[in-house]
């Protein structure tokens, strides 16, 4: 058993504290708590240790208002006031930069809030087990029977409450379109015969792809005055409030002008293709998925904008062509040496660089400083209260 005090937030969501210059990582604890556990893990330069007790509080400790918080793996932060999670993700975005990324003193804003703690996610992938929807532990394959979730937005509560009996089921997904109400199930296994009591469309998805069984197979959900389909599960942010951040962010940071030219790297079905982009003369979108091409093409086409869909990954596709400034949302591992290469053959003059991952984010601004891109600014979004994810919209102009 040992006994010490965190002093900080790390990326990954525990709290880290030194005992004889060591480092060890504690889930649930808090900075400046006095706090007493075991220690699981056991490694040369650091340890990992189980709570047991928090002998002294922080004032910023609160009670968890889900049943589930501690098995189910959905939310990590519960256990915190908001104003606090919003401070651990500024100051953990600013020290991955700093140690990882090499950034000196960088400017990190304070972490925008656009909606409410809770109620926000406007999808929810869930496994089943046993016919009942579940997801996985914190730190762990180990699925948890789910009979309520805090997260839900308020229109999927009612289609999460009637779902039933899901036997024959693999997985479930729920989306809403927050415009327009408009509720979709993608199911993967076989869709239950109570499916048509369900309230909402239903798709099913299978090898071949997503495929309509009640209903539309796609939503529509409009972000900062531009409407967007979205089809069965493609991607699209899951909190719609946060997409607005994001948008303004981005704007904000590259200035558009009319009769340039974006590049949307890692495009998804044109959220910021669609709502920067229409703000400049010309898109160059790239994504690699079918399914959210599909979607693409026809929300660049709706929106009556000039544009260019190049189907591929960023890394590996031929772009070709030049570009006035560029927009990357990257999946957790980041642009890398490819990438970058990639969006910087253009020689755009700034690049919004948005960012799930501040570890993957400061790696690639090393890289985008020796290509000559200096960061200018970072600003993180709180997509997934109650959770130790981080979104964070970067600017960086070319020297």
């Amino acid at each position: 058993m040992v006994e010490f005090t965190p002093t900080d937030m790390v990326h990954g969501g525990a709290a880290i504290g030194r005992i004889d210059g060591k480092a060890h990582f504690v889930d649930g604890a808090m900075p400046g708590e006095l706090i007493r556990g075991e220690v699981v893990r056991d490694k040369d330069a650091w340890a990992r240790v189980a709570l047991q007790e928090v002998v002294q509080p922080s004032p910023s400790r609160v009670v968890p208002p889900c049943p589930l918080f501690g098995q189910c793996g959905g939310c990590q932060w519960q256990f915190a006031d908001y104003p606090a999670q919003l401070e651990w993700k500024r100051s953990i975005v600013s020290g991955q930069l700093s140690h990882l990324g090499g950034v000196d003193d960088p400017l990190v804003n304070a972490t925008v809030a656009p909606g409410p703690e809770y109620g926000y996610r406007n999808r929810m992938d869930f496994s089943v087990l046993d016919g009942a929807p579940a997801l996985k532990q914190r730190r762990s394959h180990t699925l948890v029977p789910i009979s309520e979730c805090l997260l839900l937005h308020p229109s999927l509560v009612g289609v999460f409450e009637r779902l039933g009996d899901l036997g024959g089921v693999r997985a479930v997904t729920l989306r809403v379109s927050t415009a327009t109400g408009a509720v979709l199930a993608v199911v993967r296994g076989r869709v239950p015969d109570g499916a048509g009591d369900w309230g909402c469309a239903v798709s099913r998805r299978d090898r071949r792809g997503v495929h309509g069984v009640i209903g539309r197979g796609d939503i529509h959900e409009t972000v900062a005055g531009a409407d967007m389909r979205i089809t069965g599960d493609a991607f699209f942010q899951n909190n719609t409030a946060g997409a607005e951040a994001l948008v303004a962010l981005i704007q904000e940071a590259l200035e558009p002008q009319s009769g340039e030219t974006l590049l949307d790297a890692y495009a998804g079905g044109g959220l910021f293709a669609v709502t920067v982009g229409g703000k400049t003369g010309t898109v160059i979108a790239v994504e690699v998925n079918g399914l959210a091409v599909f979607d693409l093409r026809h929300n660049l086409e709706e929106a009556a904008i000039d544009h260019r869909v190049v189907k591929g990954s960023v890394a590996e596709a031929t772009i070709g062509g030049s570009w006035d400034i560029a927009v990357v949302d990257p999946p957790r591992e980041g642009l890398r040496h490819a990438g970058i290469a990639a969006v910087t053959a253009g020689r755009p003059r700034s690049i919004a660089y948005v960012s799930c991952d501040p570890a993957s984010l400061a790696r690639d601004a090393r890289l985008l400083d020796d290509a000559g891109y200096r960061l200018d600014l970072a600003t993180p979004v709180d997509m997934f209260p109650q959770t130790f994810h981080i979104e964070t919209v970067v600017q960086f102009t070319k020297r």
